[in-house]
């Protein structure tokens, strides 16, 4: 194989394309489930991991339904029909108590991977950024950060528009404070992933609770 040909492949590797140049999924899974589960929902003593995609679960009609809920186009390597997506259903004892599911986001400065752990309900216990590069990242990764979001569900982030990074009508999210004024784009991916990560869980786990907020539209 000449060496130009060599690159070639290399490059489309590092890309996240095969030969045949489909773009590879890119999931997001917990670094060290047994350890994240118990850190990220005390209490808790069992988990079940539940794989998932919206090529298998509604297809084309599913993706445009979800980017129309969440206000904005599915794209890159970390939104395409076909990401696996991991949800780790807790139990205490044999009782279900909640989820826990992440989403890989495009950040400044590279992919963060962030965290939603629910409730029954779909509502947020807390936020969780698993990776981020940026050099601020401590500040937006400290639990006092997530907490933030804390009882905030699909229907609060409908009030927030990701492509304009602003609400459209005075909401919880509006509340969230950055601590870290020079991420201002990693601190608006963020809030992106969040609604996203909502409305994933929402047609994957909650059969479209929230759908009465989006009809109303």
């Amino acid at each position: 194989m000449k060496r130009a040909t060599i690159l070639t492949v290399i490059a489309l590797l590092l890309a996240g394309m095969g030969p045949s140049g489909a773009l590879g999924a890119v999931g997001c899974d917990l670094n060290d489930p047994d350890r994240d589960v118990a850190r990220l929902f005390p209490g808790s003593s069992s988990f079940k991991t539940h794989y998932m995609a919206v090529d298998k679960k509604g297809g084309e009609p599913l993706l445009k339904q979800m980017e129309e809920r969440l206000g904005d186009r599915f794209q890159g390597l970390y939104e395409t029909i076909d990401v696996p997506y991991t949800v780790y259903e807790i139990f205490k004892d044999r009782e279900r108590v909640g989820y826990i599911h992440g989403v890989n986001q495009k950040g400044q400065y590279g992919g963060i991977q962030v965290f939603l752990v629910l409730d029954l309900e779909g509502n947020i216990k807390t936020l969780y950024l698993q990776k981020m590069t940026a050099r601020y990242a401590g500040k937006l990764r400290e639990p006092a950060f997530g907490k933030q979001f804390e009882g905030m569900n699909l229907e609060d982030f409908f009030k927030y528009d990701v492509s304009a990074h602003k609400p459209m009508t005075p909401g919880k999210v509006e509340g969230i404070q950055n601590p870290v004024p020079e991420g201002d784009l990693d601190f608006k991916a963020i809030l992106r992933a969040a609604k996203k990560n909502l409305v994933l869980m929402d047609a994957f786990v909650f059969e479209n609770r929230h759908e009465k907020y989006f009809k109303a539209k």
